[in-house]
């Protein structure tokens, strides 16, 4: 008999739900408006695929616990009531390495933050050294190469 009609189509293997990304005790949930609404859209995804079944139920109460837990605990930051001459969630930031490249970053939510995009979480190491700093100041930042200096060039909230 074919396998394919056979009820061993059940794993047995143990149920994996990737985690979220892990924000430290006691730190407050930041979210852009582009990261909150992703954690919507999200949410709402994974919903219309648990009503057509494409997703196990104990798949879908773990995701969708995981993501209405983070939706809940999410704190806007209006990056126009930020201090534009600094470092601060939500901020663009154009720096020079040593070598004389130029670098991009946004300081963002931990659940939005995707470094090969320039999206970088805001309890990240980089993000912790250039959080406060304005034009002009240098940053020293641990890297798996070594420490290397940074000069911030601008901060931009509207980009």
């Amino acid at each position: 008999m074919s396998k394919a009609f056979t009820k061993d189509d059940a794993s047995d293997a143990p149920l994996v739900v990737v985690p979220r990304a892990p924000l430290p005790t006691g730190t407050p949930n930041y979210v852009t408006a582009r990261g909150l609404a992703a954690l919507r859209a999200e949410l709402e995804a994974f919903h219309a695929e648990r009503a057509r079944g494409q997703v196990p139920l104990t798949t879908a109460h773990a995701r969708i616990g995981a993501l209405a837990e983070r939706i809940a605990s999410a704190v806007l930051v209006n990056p126009r009531e930020q201090p534009h001459d600094e470092v601060r969630f939500g901020a663009h930031v154009t720096a020079r390495t040593e070598n004389e490249t130029t670098r991009n970053w946004q300081i963002v939510g931990v659940d939005e933050a995707d470094v090969a995009h320039g999206l970088v979480a805001f309890t990240a190491p980089l993000a912790r050294a250039l959080l406060g700093k304005h034009a002009g100041d240098l940053v020293t930042v641990r890297t798996p190469r070594g420490n290397e200096e940074l000069e911030i060039i601008s901060i931009d909230y509207e980009s």
